[in-house]
């Protein structure tokens, strides 16, 4: 029997991973971390001397713990992008600051993110299809280790890995790679934005884009289609900010709103082909006081 010592520092070696499957197959950040930490306790319990490969028999435990969670999530509600009253749920956000060294810790978790919209596009994924997609496009898990988790076969797995990165790929366009040319357009999209510049708000958004809005329970969420629709919505929005810190958020661009010191929005952009194509706020101010932004409020 392994020393539990022994197991704690080889899962400790995990955990970055772990959390990064988890995050991916929830988009909950509290909900990642109770996931690792059942994995954990599933260690603890189990004689892994004859495990020959510790980090894919770890990840594949988190695997099986999250579609649980997510089968008893898709249980309870009809729409996975909606909570109980109907209204638009944006996945958890990391953010940290746009600009200088982070801690390690948040560095990890940036490190941990993908994209907004890509999250988004997970969240409307059966659970099935959402473990065989992340396991093996994002993780490189091999299809036969995948598997006996859904209680399929190889090629059946294959096969829903195949038709979630069909959706994957149709709704969430891979985000343009230049951070700094992505910084700019976001800048471009803010200074029009204050400027009340309509025209200058159509350049920089593609003419398909979508803006999605998590409230929470005391402001209705809002579905925006468009690019003159979503120009309109950003021109009424800025007179309510009086100020706008740049950020990163899932490692994308983004910007925190705050009026009289206080947050009153995340917003994260996706770009591609130089243009705006997805917009996604955070204003729900329940959720935006858990997030730790200490350090972006501070100067």
């Amino acid at each position: 029997m392994i020393g539990e010592d022994f197991q704690a520092q080889q899962f400790e070696e995990h955990r970055h991973q772990l959390r990064a499957v988890a995050y991916r197959m929830l988009g909950s950040l509290s909900e990642a971390e109770d996931a690792v930490q059942e994995t954990w306790l599933r260690l603890s319990r189990t004689d892994t001397t004859e495990v020959a490969n510790l980090g894919a028999w770890l990840t594949t435990v988190v695997g099986r713990i999250c579609l649980d969670l997510l089968r008893s999530r898709t249980a309870r509600r009809e729409d996975p992008l909606q909570d109980q009253d109907g209204q638009f749920r944006l996945p958890d956000p990391v953010v940290g600051p746009a600009y200088g060294a982070v801690d390690p810790e948040h560095e990890i978790l940036m490190a941990d993110s993908v994209g907004i919209a890509l999250m988004v596009v997970l969240e409307t994924l059966a659970p099935a299809e959402r473990l065989a997609f992340v396991l093996h496009d994002l993780f490189s898990v091999p299809f036969d280790e995948i598997a006996p988790i859904l209680g399929r076969t190889s090629a059946s797995t294959r096969q829903l890995a195949s038709r979630a990165r069909r959706r994957v790929q149709g709704a969430a366009p891979a985000p343009d790679s230049d951070l700094a040319k992505r910084r700019e357009v976001v800048e471009a999209f803010l200074t029009a934005s204050r400027a009340g510049d309509f025209d200058a708000l159509l350049a920089v958004l593609d003419p398909e884009v979508v803006a999605r809005s998590d409230g929470g329970t005391l402001r209705p969420s809002l579905l925006r289609r468009g690019a003159a629709d979503v120009a309109s919505q950003a021109i009424t929005f800025a007179r309510f900010a009086q100020d706008g810190r740049p950020v990163l958020i899932n490692g994308a661009p983004g910007v925190l709103s705050l009026a009289d010191g206080k947050p009153l929005s995340l917003m994260a952009f996706t770009i591609h082909g130089g243009r705006i194509i997805a917009m996604d706020f955070l204003t729900d101010p329940e959720r935006l006081a858990r997030l730790d932004l200490s350090d972006l409020l501070d100067g």
